[in-house]
């Protein structure tokens, strides 16, 4: 028996998930040190401490995540064991159900299989979703839940359609037939629409013989031929309902599937979880119902039902973390001073708990910029948003022409203001587009006001997937005749994007040969750290170290530059022959082999470079050597090289000048074990009997390395050393 289109656009996508995703790169690199080991150690203690309410990391409270990354880890670790692997396991199923969603979301929402294959390739290809899940960090399910709770509010706004009759669509195809003869013979019809964007006829599918480019803002009339101004009442002077249509009962299952999806976001990423779609939902009802229509719109939401689903979820973790992690002693309270506010700082027993902690400091004040402690880096808002062009590569080179259709408001507003005003039409036509535009606008413009990391792009990009996959749709669409004007500016378009794709693609090419021409490689044995360039003021990006490579250390990534190199060119070229010899969907397929091959490369290069990032080398070099009451001292911050404590199973390791970032807190509750050390403290205990492992990073410079009688070097990798006051046995 046959399998159906979909079926097959699914095991293909789930087959190029099972390679990229859930093979090799489940395995290397190692874990790296700060959030990706860190979030792993909280998962492990998780189920070694046999409590899954409260996050500990090295002993210590760590109350600022929520926990569902920690869950699915720990319950990852309980069916695997306690590995890499199993680290990486509940991130990659996330890219597998974000790339099934957004699969179905752009099939439905656009009418088209070949639109749902786009969105999944676009996402399984794009290089921010594979990047920022080679490092344990929860943004991914962030954009998973997002996906889900929009795709449940969009099938609230677009139920599924009834059956039609099967002689219905035997008359369809009769009459597809009869229009192909007729232009095979030679008979032109007067005017045919472009297909563009699906219009939903009566029955609820998709009527292909009515697509047309400005279908947000205009309809075809059926009986007359002719183009009606949706916005605007007809000669009549009724308006109509394709501007202003009268809703469809909404069922509840949607409802409660994006109650659920809100929740399980909270328990991911904290309160941004319900803002984010709920700010999304109330911009689409407000710009298209107005505040009267989108009140009633939202009491047909089912929301009373919905909100109890989503405190059954989510209330309780929050509430029992909250019982279990009291404030205690005296704290004091945020205070306006002189014209500027005062948080107060905890002492050892007088520190907030978590309730304090977790909403005022975490949420309000770190968006306010007045986050204690202040150990937080932002990067600036020109990078912010450039780098979105980055972690949608190469798609992004399609991204201004994909948002520049779907933007409603040049169609809207084109006829004339004053019009408008007159015939009080200011609403924006619902379209799932608008829908799509506000849902990337809103989580840009929240950062864009607050402390920013660069992957925080990272929900807006589900919804430029589905604008791209509907984009590089279109062309496959008009892609047989008759070429109309808009059809030749959507093939101009795309070819020309493919010729400056090629223009570039090459000049990497041939900067990238020349170099592999005339460098020279360094020997195997050569530590990478010893030829970088140090940019410590790079750092507060999340691959910031990368920006330390030069000419020299570039010579250690050969097959990386190589793999890149052949993407680039090969890639593009195909790309750009296919899209000349009017075949859109395998130019589009070429150009998503290149991206996975560049894939390739990157992973390659992160696995190179990963020594520089990971304690894991050093971890394994003295494991033989570690004892139970052996002492394991981090000279500096846990996060600098919280890889040992993963691999050695050790949730005791003490820290000397390193009473900062996310131990800082936790530190202060009286029950926090007493890991701090200072130099002097350290240099006694160097010189008692028990053998002490002392991690240092020389290329510190805020913490000049400690030098004491006897040193032995016990392992070193990365430019980072372990020493030891007693030698190997």
């Amino acid at each position: 028996m046959p399998i159906s289109s979909t079926t097959r656009n699914r095991l293909i996508l789930i087959a190029l998930w099972a390679l990229v995703y859930a093979s090799f790169t489940l395995f290397l690199p190692p874990l790296l040190d700060d959030a990706d080991s860190v979030h792993a150690e909280v998962a492990r203690e998780m189920i070694q401490r046999h409590d899954w309410v409260t996050l500990y990391a090295n002993g210590i409270r760590y109350l600022e995540k929520a926990p569902i990354l920690y869950w699915s880890m720990a319950a990852s670790f309980k069916l695997f064991g306690v590995s890499t692997a199993a680290a990486r396991v509940p991130l990659a199923l996330t890219v597998l159900g974000l790339c099934l969603v957004l699969e179905g979301f752009a099939r439905r929402a656009f009418g088209s299989n070949r639109a749902g294959l786009y969105a999944g390739l676009i996402t399984l290809s794009s290089f921010g979703i594979f990047i920022f899940t080679r490092i344990t960090i929860p943004d991914a399910d962030v954009c998973l839940w997002l996906t889900l709770a929009l795709f449940a509010f969009w099938r609230t706004e677009h139920p599924p359609a009834p059956m039609k009759p099967a002689n219905t669509e035997r008359r369809a195809s009769i009459r597809l037939k009869t229009k192909v003869k007729r232009f095979a013979s030679g008979v032109r019809p007067a005017a045919v629409p472009v297909p563009a964007e699906p219009v939903e006829d009566e029955g609820g599918k998709f009527d292909f013989e009515t697509w047309d480019r400005t279908d947000s803002d205009s309809y075809l009339d059926h009986r007359t031929g002719s183009r009606q101004d949706a916005a605007f009442p007809d000669r009549r002077g009724h308006r109509r309902a394709a501007f202003k249509p009268e809703a469809p009962a909404v069922r509840l299952l949607p409802c409660l599937v994006f109650a659920v999806a809100c929740a399980l976001n909270v328990l991911t990423k904290g309160l941004i979880g319900i803002v984010f779609p709920v700010a999304v939902v109330a911009l689409y009802l407000l710009l298209t119902r107005g505040v009267v229509g989108g009140l009633k719109r939202l009491g047909e939401l089912h929301p009373m039902a919905s909100l109890l689903v989503f405190l059954a979820i989510a209330a309780p973790w929050h509430i029992l973390i909250g019982l279990a992690n009291p404030t205690q002693g005296d704290p004091g309270g945020v205070r306006y001073v002189g014209g500027h506010w005062q948080v107060p700082l905890p002492t050892d027993g007088n520190v907030h708990g978590w309730f304090w902690f977790y909403f005022v400091n975490e949420h309000v004040l770190r968006y306010l910029n007045l986050r204690v402690p202040r150990d937080y880096d932002t990067v600036p808002l020109w990078l912010f948003w450039g780098l979105l062009l980055v972690w949608l590569m190469p798609w992004s080179a399609f991204l201004f022409k994909a948002v520049g259709r779907a933007f409603p408001f040049s169609a809207l507003w084109k006829r004339g203001l004053t019009r408008r005003v007159r015939l009080h039409a200011y609403f924006v036509p619902p379209n799932t587009q608008l829908l799509l535009l506000l849902w990337a606008a809103v989580p840009l413009l929240f950062f864009s006001l607050s402390t920013r990391q660069e992957y925080y792009v990272l929900p807006a990009l589900p919804a430029l997937i589905l604008l791209l996959a509907n984009w590089l749709t279109l062309e496959g669409r008009i892609a047989w005749p008759p070429i109309t004007a808009d059809a030749r500016c959507i093939r101009r378009a795309n070819i020309r994007i493919a010729g400056g794709m090629l223009l570039l693609g090459t000049l990497a090419w041939a900067a990238i040969l020349f170099f592999l021409v005339h460098s020279a490689k360094p020997s195997p044995d050569t530590d990478l750290a010893s030829l970088l360039q140090q940019n410590p003021g790079d750092y507060a990006l999340s691959f910031g170290h990368f920006l330390d490579l030069n000419a020299q250390a570039l010579g250690l990534f050969r097959l990386p530059l190589a793999l890149t190199a052949f993407a680039l060119f090969a890639g593009t070229l195909a790309h750009f022959l296919l899209r000349r010899a009017h075949r859109p969907h395998a130019a589009t397929l070429s150009l998503a082999a290149a991206s996975f091959l560049f894939l390739l490369a990157a992973h390659l290069g992160l696995q190179t470079f990963s020594p520089v990032l990971s304690s894991e080398r050093m971890a394994a070099a003295i494991a033989p050597q570690v004892h139970p009451d052996d002492l394991i001292i981090l000279h500096g911050e846990y996060e600098a090289g919280s890889t040992l404590g993963f691999y050695l199973r050790r949730n005791d390791l003490h820290l000397c000048e390193g009473r900062s970032s996310n131990l800082w807190y936790g530190s202060f509750f009286s029950d926090a074990p007493k890991i701090f050390e200072t130099r002097e403290s350290v240099a006694e205990k160097w010189q008692g009997p028990q053998r002490i492992f002392l991690w240092q990073d020389p290329s510190d410079k805020e913490r000049p390395v400690l030098r004491m009688h006897p040193m032995y070097v016990v392992a070193s990798s990365g430019g980072k050393q372990i020493l030891s006051n007693q030698p190997n046995r």
